[in-house]
C-alpha cells in the first residue's frame, strides 16, 4: 500500500493503484519521450557530419545521377566494385559475353547485361519480362540483380574454380561455358582491371 503526505492537512493519505498505475505511465511516457528526442538529436548531428549543409532535395538529385550514369565499361567495372561482388573479373567476362559485347537487343531494350530471366524465388531487380527476359530500368539495377543472385545461390562457393563449375553447370545452356569466360578474362586482362592476383 502507497501513502502521500498531504501539506494542507498534514496526513498521510492512501493512494488509489489506479492514481500509481498513472504516474508511473506518465513517468514511462516522459522518460521515453526525452529518449526519442536524444536519439533524434544523434541521428540528426550524425547526418550533419555525412552531408554537411546540403539541402535534402539536392541529396536526391545526387543519388539519382549516379543511378542514371550512362553505361561505358568503366562505369560497369565501377559498379561492380561498388557492390563488391565477388570473383569480378568472371562477371564482367558474363557481362561481354551475355549482352553481345553490349550489342545485344536484351541489352539495349532491357537493360540486361547479365542474360538474366525474371527471378522467381530470390529478390530481384527486375521490374517485368521482355523478349524472354528480365526488364530493368537502367543498366545498374541489372548489375545490383546478379549481385543479388550471386549473394541467394553462390555465397558458399569460395575458389574461382567451384564458381566456374557452377556457372558451366547451371548459368548457361553453351558447351564449355567455363572455359569461354576464362577466355575472355584473359584477352580482356579483367583481372589486372579489377587488381586481383593472376
Amino acid at each position: 500500500m502507497l501513502y502521500t503526505y498531504c501539506r494542507k492537512t498534514l496526513l498521510y493519505k492512501r493512494v488509489k493503484p489506479s492514481k500509481i498505475l498513472k504516474i508511473l505511465l506518465t513517468t514511462v511516457t516522459i522518460i521515453s519521450l526525452g529518449f526519442m528526442f536524444a536519439v533524434n538529436t544523434v541521428v540528426k548531428n550524425k547526418i550533419k557530419e555525412d552531408f554537411g549543409e546540403i539541402p535534402y532535395e539536392k541529396r536526391i538529385v545526387i543519388i539519382n545521377g549516379m543511378v542514371n550514369q550512362t553505361f561505358s565499361e568503366k562505369a560497369l567495372a565501377e559498379e561492380i566494385k561498388r557492390l563488391n561482388i565477388r570473383f569480378p573479373h568472371i562477371v564482367m567476362a558474363q557481362a561481354i559475353l551475355e549482352s553481345g559485347h553490349f550489342k545485344s537487343t536484351v541489352f539495349r531494350a532491357n537493360n540486361n547485361l547479365f542474360g538474366m530471366k525474371v527471378a522467381a524465388q530470390r529478390a530481384t531487380t527486375a521490374k517485368s519480362a521482355n523478349l524472354g527476359h528480365a526488364y530493368y530500368d537502367t543498366w545498374k539495377e541489372s548489375v545490383m540483380d546478379y549481385a543479388l543472385f550471386q549473394s541467394a545461390y553462390l555465397r558458399d562457393l569460395r575458389t574461382e574454380a567451384d564458381y566456374l563449375e557452377y556457372l558451366d553447370k547451371n548459368y548457361a545452356a553453351a558447351a564449355d561455358y567455363d572455359q569461354v569466360v576464362m577466355q575472355v578474362v584473359k584477352d580482356k586482362n579483367l583481372k589486372e582491371i579489377f587488381n586481383e592476383d593472376i
